[in-house]
């Protein structure tokens, strides 16, 4: 669990609520927002699962290769996309739930799982992992050690101005609907199964906002069917258009309530970064971007180096800039960049119905 918070209240309160007192890694000098809380799975993790009994881990090499530190949780060679996102809002790089202490929250926290899904039991094959109920859990802790310092009004006009990203969903597909040894596959056609998440997914984001969140940047599903772990099981070798097809209905419903969060949540800014067409953008102009491998892992094993992931100590690729996907499952740091500049300060056909950058001057 997170150690408990020695936090002045003095010094709290000018942190959340000057919004410009320290310099964040992008150099400007001026921190747009006080602080970002970061829920979701394996793309965004950076470190919760570390001392879990769980097979879904990174904390060791080639992962973070490229990241100043090493291996750190992360599942990339670098930076993820919240990584990119928090240094372009003038933020540090924002902690681990499960390493942050003291001070470190005062500029959020990230609760983020590999395995993780918005349903409970999935990911359920990698043992140990918190899932979104958990996470919001988490962070009401989080919240109410700071509350204790702070208290409630001056708490939610804070939180009121603070970013809160969340990217669940792929793992309720890739580890649950898909997997041979879960039954929702037998129960829910594509869009009842869609239904069913977008519901569950609704309920959780309400608690959130009850929570006092008001700024929720929700991201979608990506090209799930072109990852290396699903390419290697295609004769094709092409991208999988079943796979495709099954996430869709989970992007429509899931844009369809950030609309309707819009309108029935006084208060609340929502907005949706298109992740899957940040991606079919990638692919379609990689060249134009520097990539020139597309459909294999960096570091893996097997058909497109993604039958079997990045294991401890493998030797991955020299020319990590050029590769689209790090591993079986995950983008390379060089994407993360890009999509996390795209959700920053991209334009409608990315990020709507605001960027990431016109949520936070609001």
């Amino acid at each position: 669990m997170m150690a408990k918070l020695g936090l002045s209240p003095f010094l709290v309160l000018f942190m959340l609520l000057s919004g410009g007192a320290v310099r964040g890694q992008n150099g400007s000098g001026r921190e747009m927002v006080p602080a970002m809380f970061i829920f979701g799975d394996s793309l965004i993790d950076n470190g919760n699962n570390n001392n879990l009994p769980s097979f879904a881990k990174a904390n060791y090499y080639p992962y973070g290769i490229d990241f100043n530190g090493g291996p750190t949780g992360r599942f990339s060679n670098g930076y993820t996309m919240v990584d990119e996102i928090a240094e372009l809002l003038g933020l540090p790089l924002i902690p681990a739930y499960t390493e942050a202490s003291g001070n470190q929250v005062l500029h959020g926290v990230n609760y983020a799982s590999a395995a993780a899904g918005i349903l409970d039991a999935t990911g359920r094959n990698f043992v140990g992992r918190i899932p979104f109920d958990q996470q919001i859990r988490n962070f009401e802790n989080t919240l109410n050690q700071i509350t204790g310092n702070l208290g409630a009004d001056y708490m939610a006009t804070a939180l009121a101005r603070c970013i809160f990203f969340v990217g669940m969903g792929s793992n309720d597909y890739l580890n649950n609907y898909l997997m041979p040894n879960y039954a929702t596959r037998n129960q829910y056609n594509a869009q009842q199964y869609a239904d069913l998440l977008v519901r569950t997914y609704n309920q959780q984001l309400t608690r959130l906002y009850i929570l006092g969140a008001r700024k929720f940047v929700i991201a979608g599903l990506g090209l799930m069917g072109c990852i290396p772990s699903i390419l290697a099981q295609s004769i094709s070798g092409s991208c999988s258009e079943e796979v495709n097809l099954l996430v869709q209905p989970f992007n429509q419903n899931v844009k369809t309530m950030v609309s309707n969060f819009n309108t029935n949540l006084p208060g609340a800014r929502f907005i949706f970064a298109d992740t899957a067409r940040m991606f079919q953008d990638i692919l379609q102009n990689s060249r134009s971007y520097g990539f020139t491998v597309l459909n294999r892992g960096c570091c893996g094993i097997g058909r497109n180096r993604g039958q079997i992931t990045c294991l401890p100590f493998q030797t991955p690729c020299p020319n990590r800039n050029q590769y689209v996907f790090w591993d079986a499952f995950h983008p390379t740091e060089a994407v993360n960049i890009l999509m996390g500049r795209m959700a920053f300060n991209g334009n409608p056909n990315f990020v709507y119905p605001a960027n990431v950058q016109q949520l936070a001057e609001l």
